[in-house]
């Protein structure tokens, strides 16, 4: 019983949390989605633990913990391609506009040599 409420008020924090990154503007929309989409499916399982069980034999799964399990480590290696994918998006940015910058000083030296 400490385990749900445990789980459930974590939950309600973690979307408080995120609430309030969002209201600071610390956090972009598209990953305060991700988490509070997060927050809302761990809150219900905090507070009915036997929910995970339901589910699991629905589809097929030995126990709500495995079903669980799994799902949360297929949702961190989503997350990790996708920060990855947005790092080196970044990086390519970066590369680019350090090459622009380069261009433009070139040229505003090669003026000033006119002169």
């Amino acid at each position: 019983m400490k385990l749900t409420i445990i789980t459930g008020l974590t939950a309600l924090a973690a979307l408080g949390f995120m609430i309030e990154l969002l209201r600071r503007r610390q956090l972009q929309e598209k990953y305060a989605i991700l988490w509070l989409g997060v927050s809302l499916v761990v809150l219900p399982l905090g507070f009915f633990p036997t929910l995970a069980d339901t589910v699991a034999k629905a589809i097929g799964v030995a126990s709500g913990v495995s079903l669980v399990l799994f799902l949360g480590i297929v949702f961190l290696l989503l997350v990790c391609v996708h920060l990855s994918w947005e790092v080196s998006r970044l990086e390519e940015e970066t590369r680019t506009l350090a090459e622009d910058i380069a261009l433009i000083r070139a040229e505003r030296e090669r003026s000033n040599d006119q002169r």
